[in-house]
């Protein structure tokens, strides 16, 4: 999953992308209102976190309504440090999903961004389910066959891509835009290498069907083959 997060306090949102990147997310940044609106309507994000209050001619509010009235779709929690109820109602109102006051603990906010992506329109549940292979988008649990399979967060979020699009034939380029962020020092063939590390844990050690699929001259697929 890809996050981004548009943040002025520094401090605030480098603190932001640790910890999400810890929860096997990719994580952009973006300080100023302008430049957040810019990324959210150039990259097909999984989920936006955007500051109510940003420096330049958007802030947050409006960084939401454009989105929504251009059919951006995409999961948007608003953080805020008013916390009057009015401010709030005017904030789902622009469009927002979820709306949570500063401070805030990191858990709920996690919490929270798990609650979104697991609405009927952006996922398909909790537990993603293709044949005898499992992923728990909540404990990072992966199991094949009854088989606990540790992965590390790269693969992790590279595994629930490709479920999340089973039967789909994903391309190097959507992959490269859903599972690393705009600092990762991804190779042209960083994609290929990663699958191979999958195919390796999720594959290899168990009986067909073949789960990860190269789709040669297009990119892969989940699924049996």
């Amino acid at each position: 999953m890809r996050i981004l997060v548009v943040e002025d306090d520094i401090k605030i949102a480098n603190a932001l992308k640790k910890g999400l990147e810890q929860e096997s997310w990719a994580v952009d940044l973006e300080f100023e209102g302008d430049d957040g609106l810019g990324a959210a309507l150039t990259i097909d994000y999984d989920l936006m976190i955007l500051d109510r209050m940003l420096p330049g001619s958007v802030d947050g509010m409006s960084i939401c309504e454009t989105l929504r009235e251009k059919g951006v779709k995409t999961p948007i929690l608003m953080l805020t440090a008013k916390d009057k109820i009015e401010d709030r109602v005017f904030g789902l109102n622009c469009g927002a999903d979820d709306y949570l006051v500063k401070p805030f603990a990191f858990e709920e906010l996690v919490a929270r961004i798990k609650a979104l992506l697991r609405r009927p329109e952006n996922n398909v549940g909790t537990v993603l389910k293709i044949g005898d292979l499992s992923l728990n988008a909540i404990n990072h649990k992966v199991e094949r066959s009854g088989k606990e399979i540790i992965l590390s967060p790269t693969e992790f979020s590279l595994l629930e891509y490709l479920m999340l699009n089973e039967g789909q034939i994903l391309t190097k380029e959507s992959i490269i835009g859903h599972v690393w962020d705009f600092d990762a020092d991804v190779l042209p063939n960083t994609v290929e290498v990663y699958i191979g590390y999958l195919r390796n844990k999720i594959d290899k050690p168990f009986k067909k069907p073949t789960l990860i699929n190269t789709v040669r001259g297009f990119g892969y697929k989940i699924g049996p083959n």
